[in-house]
């Protein structure tokens, strides 16, 4: 039986963490969101014909709201994690009443909570820009919370490895953001050589994006069955991996 006492704390705690530094955690990434929206909607998409039946802001838009997601997710377990190694706070989630898969759900679940907070406020934005429609809404939610949850797996990875905090952005900035900006979420990949398109089907960020973007404007250009493959593999696999940090100690034992 989970400690649904327990996880209720770890979530409550991020939450008021992140209304803490809320300029930093959630207002910035909403205008850094609605400058892309701007950008790509008013001053570039007007000058584009519509794609695939939709106004060319509204197939950038789930790029954009995933490119946020990310971001959020990631920032959270990692600088979460990071700091409880940093301050011994670990040693009190060590001691309490956990199994190892209750501490990677109480560090996922509190990622996914201010991933979703931040999606919704973009959400917000997109409306005002007109640049929203929702043709799934239980896929969207559920492709949101699964690519939140691998971001926030990985982070928790490199907070266990980060022996400093220059190395907490070490693998977003060399890893995440290049197959992010290279994984479609700006452009189609109708638009590239057969070559370059092939090498972008073996980007999984391309599955990410295409799946909200299928959930959200109900246009794919993905093999869906694939990409569910890769977004389901990935979270088994990281969640098989950092449940083995955690029961081997790595870094949170001294």
């Amino acid at each position: 039986m989970l400690n649904r006492i327990g996880l209720y704390t770890m979530f409550r705690r991020e939450v008021v963490r992140t209304m803490r530094v809320v300029v930093q955690t959630l207002v910035a990434p909403v205008i850094s969101a609605a400058l892309y929206i701007f950008i790509f909607g008013t001053v570039i998409g007007t000058k584009i014909d519509d794609f695939a039946g939709v106004p060319y802001i509204s197939f950038v838009f789930p790029g954009v709201l995933m490119l946020s997601i990310i971001n959020a997710s990631f920032a959270s377990a990692s600088s979460n994690l990071y700091f409880m190694r940093f301050t011994r706070g670990i040693e009190e989630i060590l001691i309490a009443p956990f199994s190892y898969l209750e501490m990677l759900i109480g560090f996922v679940g509190s990622a996914v909570v201010r991933s979703m907070m931040v999606a919704l406020l973009i959400l917000a934005v997109g409306f005002l820009f007109g640049a929203v429609s929702l043709v799934n809404p239980i896929g969207f939610m559920l492709y949101v919370m699964a690519i939140a949850a691998i971001f926030a797996m990985l982070g928790i990875v490199v907070a266990l490895w980060a022996e400093g905090f220059e190395q907490l952005q070490v693998l977003n900035t060399f890893v995440i953001t290049p197959l992010t900006y290279l994984g479609g979420i700006f452009y189609s990949i109708t638009f590239l050589p057969e070559l370059a398109a092939q090498i972008t089907r073996l980007n999984p960020f391309f599955y990410f994006a295409d799946g909200i973007r299928s959930s959200m404007i109900g246009y794919s250009e993905a093999n869906t069955q694939v990409g569910i493959v890769v977004i389901v593999g990935l979270v088994v696999l990281l969640g098989w991996l950092v449940t083995t940090l955690f029961k081997r100690g790595w870094k949170i034992r001294y």
